[in-house]
C-alpha cells in the first residue's frame, strides 16, 4: 500500500516589519493559502495523484479544516488518520508499505514531483548553499533535504525507540539516511521559478502564489497566441489569486459567460448588432478565463476544473451566435428573387472557414488568431457600422481562403515536420 505522511506541525513566521515584534499570533504554516486552497490541501491532491490508499497527517488536534480535508481524502478512496507522535505513527507503516512523505510547507509542481519521486525509493536533496537560507533542513555539508523522500515502510520502525517529543519527519528523514537510501538531487533552478518551494510565512505565500499561477497558465506557444487569449491569461494572473480566495469557481465564470452571449444575441435580434457582436466576442473571452481557472484548479490536483467538451460545446455555441447575427444583419432582402437562407451562406461560410484552415494549417505562425472570437466579434462590429456588411463577409470568405490555399500551395514546411535526420533520409 502506498501511505503519504504530511506535517502540520510547524508555525508560519508572522508578516512583520524588520526589527518589529510580531502582534499577530503565528498560524500553521499547513493552513497557509495558495490559489485560495491551504498548502495542506495542494499536498493532499498530490498524494491522491500518487495513488496513495492511506494519508497520515502529523498534527496536535483535530480541526474543523482538517476534518473537511478528510472527507476530500475519503472521497478520494483513501484512508485518512491524524496522530500526534512519531511513535502514533509507527503502526499505521507496514513493512511493505510504500512510504512517501512531504515536508511541512512544500508546494511543488505536480509533474517535476512525480517524475523525481516515482523514479524510486530515495530522499531528495537539494545543494545546502542554495536551500538553507529558504528554509529547508541540512542533511551533511553537502547536501539540504528538499523536503520529500520515499522509502518501505520497514524503515520507519525505528521511530518506536525514539522519545516521543522528536519531530516525526525529521527522524524519518534521520532513519532513511542512516538505511543509506540514495540521495536524488533537485536542481537548484526549480528554488528560483517556483517549481519548488518551501513556504514558511504568509508573505512567501504570495510570492509563491504569483509564481504558482504563472506556471500553471503558461503554454508554450503562447508567444504566438492570439490577442484575446493573452489577454485571458493576463487577467488570470492579475486577478486569478483574488478570485481563488474568494471562492469563485470556473462553473461560475461560464455561467457568466453565457449569460454575456445570451445577452449579445437579444441585442442582436433587435437590431443592435454591433453591440451583439462584442458581447458575443467577450463572452468568449469570459470563457477564455473560465478555462484557464479550470486549468489551474485541474493542473494543481484541486478539482477536475471544466470538462474539454463542455468548453468545446461552448466554442460551437459561440461561433453560431456569431452566424446568427451575421444573418440577422444581412443586408439582402427577403424576395422570392433570393433564394431562401442566402443570407445565412456566407457567415457558415466564414466561421467554418476559419476552423478548417485552423485545421489545415494548425502549425503556421498566427494561425491560432482564427480560434479568437473576441477579435472576430470586434471586427465584424467594425463592418456592421462602418462597411458595407455583407459585401465585407464575402471578402473576409475570399480572403482567408485564398490565403489557406496560397499557404498549402507555396507556403514552406515548418522545422519540425522536417526529418530528424535529413543525412539519412534517403533522396528520390
Amino acid at each position: 500500500m502506498r501511505v503519504a505522511v504530511l506535517s502540520l506541525i510547524e508555525t508560519s513566521h508572522p508578516a512583520q516589519a524588520a526589527g518589529v515584534p510580531a502582534t499577530v499570533p503565528a498560524g500553521l504554516r499547513g493552513y497557509l493559502p495558495i490559489g485560495g486552497r491551504s498548502l495542506l490541501r495542494h499536498q493532499i491532491g498530490l498524494a491522491l495523484s500518487l495513488g496513495a490508499k492511506r494519508v497520515v497527517v502529523m498534527a496536535e488536534g483535530i480541526s474543523g479544516e482538517l476534518v473537511a480535508l478528510q472527507h476530500v481524502v475519503e472521497a478520494g478512496g483513501a484512508q485518512f488518520h491524524v496522530v500526534a507522535t512519531a511513535r502514533a505513527l509507527v503502526p499505521l507503516l507496514a513493512p511493505e508499505d510504500d512510504v512517501i512523505v512531504v515536508g511541512d510547507g512544500l508546494i511543488a509542481m505536480p509533474d517535476v514531483f512525480r517524475d523525481l519521486i516515482e523514479a524510486g525509493p530515495c530522499v531528495l536533496t537539494l545543494p545546502a548553499e542554495n536551500a538553507l537560507p529558504l528554509g529547508f533542513e541540512r542533511i551533511d555539508i553537502n547536501h539540504a533535504f528538499a523536503g520529500a523522500m520515499r522509502f518501505q515502510g520497514r524503515i520507519a520502525a525505528g521511530l518506536a525507540d525514539l522519545p516521543p517529543e522528536w519531530n516525526a519527519q525529521s527522524a524519518l528523514l534521520r532513519l532513511a539516511v542512516q538505511a543509506r537510501l540514495p540521495l536524488r538531487g533537485v536542481s537548484a533552478a526549480m528554488l528560483g521559478d517556483g517549481r519548488w518551494t518551501m513556504v514558511r510565512s504568509e508573505q512567501e505565500a504570495h510570492t509563491a502564489e504569483r509564481q504558482w499561477l504563472r506556471l500553471h497558465t503558461a503554454s508554450g506557444g503562447s508567444a504566438e497566441g492570439s490577442p484575446g487569449v493573452l489577454l485571458a491569461m493576463a487577467f488570470v494572473r492579475r486577478f486569478g489569486p483574488a478570485m481563488l480566495h474568494a471562492g469563485t469557481r470556473p462553473a461560475l465564470i461560464g455561467l457568466a459567460a453565457g449569460i454575456l452571449g445570451l445577452l449579445g444575441l437579444g441585442l442582436g435580434w433587435l437590431g443592435n448588432a454591433a453591440t451583439g457582436f462584442l458581447l458575443i466576442g467577450l463572452s468568449w473571452l469570459v470563457e477564455r478565463v473560465a478555462s484557464l481557472m479550470g486549468q489551474v484548479e485541474r493542473d494543481s490536483l484541486l478539482a477536475s476544473g471544466l470538462e474539454r467538451r463542455t468548453v468545446a460545446l461552448f466554442h460551437l455555441l459561440v461561433d453560431a451566435g456569431l452566424i446568427a447575427l451575421a444573418a440577422w444583419r444581412s443586408e439582402l432582402p427577403y424576395t422570392s428573387a433570393i433564394p431562401f437562407g442566402l443570407n445565412w451562406f456566407a457567415p457558415i461560410l466564414l466561421i467554418g472557414g476559419a476552423r478548417l484552415v485552423r485545421l489545415a494549417l494548425p502549425r503556421f505562425p498566427r494561425s491560432a488568431w482564427l480560434e479568437d472570437r473576441l477579435a472576430f466579434g470586434l471586427v465584424l462590429a467594425i463592418a456592421s457600422i462602418t462597411l458595407p456588411f455583407d459585401a465585407a463577409i464575402g471578402v473576409a470568405v475570399l480572403t482567408l481562403l485564398g490565403t489557406c490555399l496560397l499557404l498549402l500551395q507555396f507556403g514552406t514546411t515548418p522545422a519540425t515536420d522536417r526529418s530528424p535526420n535529413p543525412q539519412l533520409t534517403s533522396r528520390p
